[in-house]
């Protein structure tokens, strides 16, 4: 390669790489010009500063040496002094640069291949800022390509305009491509690598299963029907609950299709995958039990704050609700997110009458009953001792086979209870180190300031300093389960509502906020509303 090699052919050259590459002709030309003016450096002395220009429309080649104008000079190689200076320009001043042209020169066998090597790695460059710019927005697309090679499992992909890697993990168990396949699959992600493709592809992702669906049925696609979610165990089952918005039209069996032929176009896509599809509702119970099937349901019990459901199943019926290995309930689980714990009909009612008996045996002991009794107040609803001391008098004298002078007996001794248990947690609290002003907070008892103790909060600041995940917990999930964080108050099971109202009176008592003023129009609104009561 020289410089005074043919123009034309030098354009020629950019003109296909660009092509080839499908990047501009201008960063091929440029490309170029750092080649030679590398290739130049080796020539004239690595310190030289030396300039190349290509010119785009004849290929004529420059080169030129910049030399610093000083006052003596040290280095001829890139200073010129400012007598010589002026003779060239007359308005060089001491610090500028003056351009000396260098005459065509002839690369070695070395020099051409280190100009090689940068042109390649400039082009390159470039091309992978190209793909990285227009795959970035395409993340959650379904793209066709054509398997470039395999390389430990993994699948190298041409895309026509990219290159992107579908990595072992990401392919659905027991299939194999070989080059030239056509492959197609999910963009879930797009980054900048120092090598290797930055186009990340999927056939296990859940949306993968979705956007297929998007494609085979119009409704999806024309946004009446709307996938929920999907969970899928790859290449084994999936579940995908769908909803649709004109209530005219059967999501299920829009994307079933005629004789199943939508729903069998995206099995053979995904190697047989068995899918079940499920009606989406916006009511927590019947969305699970819709997620649990084939299995039957006979109940089903929430628990919103842990996101948390008990599902009661007939005992015929347990193996199918929970599936092979737990597949079952596990891809309902991640549909719905929510955990899902299954108990067949019998062991509710085993799990039913330990409760009753635990109860039963609380207000035995608690209120040094005999069993008889106890077993009346837990089969009249009394769940805690709380219950029985502040609960209307005549509600307990309306058992049967209880009188007045019993209900204020049993009430009696319920609130004898509770006094030695507060003394006893006051106690507790004390040693614990946790300071009285934290009882003036609204809404905090002697029994929650032993756990703010047992947890580190013993002053006002110091709950005043808390998020409300600090007193309750907080939920998180990973790798598809969902993980507990209990706070310090989670054993009391308060409410995030409750545990809000006692942080903000935390901070109203730390006066780091002040108390929420009422105004003053709301309070005659409210007393003209009760004199005009009275007057009625």
């Amino acid at each position: 390669m020289a410089v005074s090699a043919n123009r034309l052919e030098l354009l020629q050259i950019a003109d296909a790489v660009a092509r080839e590459k499908v990047i501009d002709r201008g960063i091929v030309i440029a490309a170029m010009e750092d080649a030679i003016q590398k290739a130049a450096r080796s020539r004239y002395g690595s310190e030289t500063e030396v300039r190349a220009e290509i010119n785009p429309r004849t290929g004529e080649i420059r080169l030129q040496r910049l030399l610093q104008v000083v006052e003596a000079v040290e280095n001829p190689a890139t200073e010129i002094d400012l007598v010589d200076a002026k003779s060239r320009n007359p308005a060089a001043q001491v610090g500028d640069f003056i351009a000396e042209p260098l005459p065509p020169m002839d690369f070695g066998r070395i020099a051409a291949q280190s100009a090689k090597q940068v042109i390649v790695q400039k082009v390159r460059e470039a091309e992978r800022d190209r793909q990285f710019d227009e795959y970035k927005n395409r993340i959650g697309e379904i793209v066709n390509g054509v398997v470039k090679r395999v390389e430990y499992g993994n699948v190298i992909v041409d895309l026509g305009r990219g290159e992107a890697i579908v990595r072992r993990d990401e392919l659905i168990p027991r299939e194999a491509f070989r080059n030239g396949d056509r492959i197609r699959a999910y963009i879930y992600d797009v980054r900048r690598e120092q090598r290797g493709p930055q186009i990340f592809l999927s056939r296990t992702h859940p949306q993968f299963m979705a956007k297929l669906f998007a494609q085979e049925v119009p409704e999806i696609y024309d946004a009446i029907i709307e996938v929920k979610s999907v969970a899928r165990d790859p290449g084994s089952r999936a579940k995908i609950a769908v909803y649709s918005r004109d209530s005219s039209i059967d999501p299920v069996g829009a994307c079933v299709g005629m004789r199943g032929s939508r729903v069998q176009a995206v099995v053979q896509e995904l190697q047989g995958e068995k899918i079940d599809i499920i009606p989406w509702s916006p009511d927590a119970a019947t969305f699970i039990v819709n997620a649990l099937q084939p299995a039957e349901v006979a109940k089903v019990v929430l628990d919103e704050d842990a996101e948390r459901i008990e599902v009661v199943v007939p005992d015929d019926q347990l193996s199918l609700a929970i599936g092979r290995r737990g597949q079952n309930v596990r891809l309902a689980s991640q549909l719905t997110g929510w955990d899902i714990d299954i108990l067949t009909e019998q062991e509710e009612s085993e799990r039913r009458q330990k409760e009753f008996a635990e109860r039963t045996q609380l207000f035995v002991d608690a209120l040094n009953v005999d069993e008889v009794v106890g077993q009346l107040l837990a089969s009249e609803g009394f769940a805690s001792v709380e219950e029985v001391a502040y609960v209307d008098l005549d509600e307990i004298a309306s058992i049967e086979g209880f009188d007045e002078q019993t209900a204020e007996e049993i009430q009696a001794r319920a609130r004898e209870h509770l006094e030695e248990i507060e003394r006893q947690l006051d106690e507790e609290r004390r040693a614990l180190g946790v300071e009285d002003e934290l009882r003036d907070v609204a809404g905090v008892t002697t029994q929650m300031m032993v756990a703010l103790g047992k947890d580190g909060i013993k002053t006002v600041e110091d709950l005043a300093g808390c998020a409300t995940d600090d007193l309750i917990g907080w939920t998180e999930r990973k790798n598809g389960e969902t993980v507990r964080h209990p706070g310090a108050l989670s054993e009391l099971e308060i409410s995030r509502a409750e545990a809000e109202e006692i942080v903000m009176a935390a901070r109203i008592a730390a006066g780091w906020i002040e108390a929420p003023v009422v105004e003053e129009e709301d309070v005659d609104a409210e007393e003209d509303g009760v004199e005009g009561e009275a007057a009625r």
